[in-house]
């Protein structure tokens, strides 16, 4: 018969796996990748799903499976990581990453490179940025990285003037000149698109643009070059970096087969580690 001790210790025993962290105890015996436990990647819907699923083509041909969560916003693939609901997530360029671990207290680390998703000035109304008029409505991304991105972009195009030094965290009071009087309309990064008839010009992610039937390169006002830090990256918690199976997917993006299927389907618009 168990003495009061050792029933203790049974029970603690018996509780432990549920103070396990959800994603320690969501991996179990199964290797990662194999049919029995795909690698469950998160992704935002659009380019990078689209690209994510080339991906999953290559890695298939080593046995190598992956499943694919997709994700309508920015903030819950990071959400599902830091919970363990995901393993990995594939969708957010280094500022953002830094944006949010600083805000929401995440512990985790670039893997490698996906693709660069060209960041362009759209507008409706008018077929350059001189003919942009003076009280202009301008949409940029509400997010605070998207947003920054934008604001330099609109400097870099002569709309307006950051203060010295101003890089991706800018924010409108950095704006120190503004010749044309432009108003900033700032809308969640999804939806500019779909207002791009209400305002005189928007700048639009490549990743929200190319859905829309925008191309940066044909149709953009103003576009950045591929010297961007807005790169996507692969993003893992720290410890998982280095884990085989987080190599085995940012390796897949280098593949020949990604690169021909970036170029074919985006014409120049996301540019495969750039």
């Amino acid at each position: 018969m168990l003495n009061r001790r050792s029933l203790i210790l049974a029970g603690g025993a018996l509780l432990l796996p549920a103070l396990l962290p959800r994603h320690a105890r969501s991996q179990g015996a199964a290797e990662f990748g194999s049919a029995a436990r795909p690698l469950r990647v998160g992704v935002t819907a659009g380019v990078h799903e689209q690209v994510l699923e080339v991906v999953r083509d290559v890695l298939k041909r080593d046995n190598f499976a992956i499943d694919i969560r997709t994700f309508a916003d920015f903030i819950q693939p990071n959400v599902a990581l830091a919970s363990g609901d995901i393993d990995i997530n594939t969708y957010q360029h280094l500022p953002f990453l830094e944006a949010q671990k600083q805000q929401r207290g995440y512990d985790f680390v670039p893997v490698g490179k996906t693709v660069l998703t060209v960041m362009g000035v759209f507008s409706r109304r008018h077929r350059a940025i001189a003919d942009i008029p003076s009280g202009a409505r301008v949409a940029i991304p509400n997010d605070p990285t998207n947003g920054g991105r934008a604001l330099l972009l609109l400097a870099k195009a002569g709309l307006i003037e950051l203060r010295s030094g101003a890089d991706y965290r800018a924010t409108i009071a950095d704006i120190t000149g503004n010749p044309k009087r432009i108003r900033i309309v700032e809308l969640e990064a999804a939806s500019i698109a779909r207002s791009l008839d209400d305002v005189d010009a928007a700048a639009i992610t490549g990743n929200y643009a190319v859905p829309a039937g925008l191309n940066p390169l044909k149709e953009g006002l103003a576009i950045e070059g591929t010297d961007s830090v807005y790169t996507v990256l692969v993003v893992a918690r720290r410890g998982d970096e280095n884990r085989p199976w987080a190599q085995k997917l940012a390796r897949a993006y280098a593949d020949p087969a990604v690169k021909e299927f970036v170029e074919k389907t985006f014409g120049g618009a996301v540019i495969v580690g750039a």
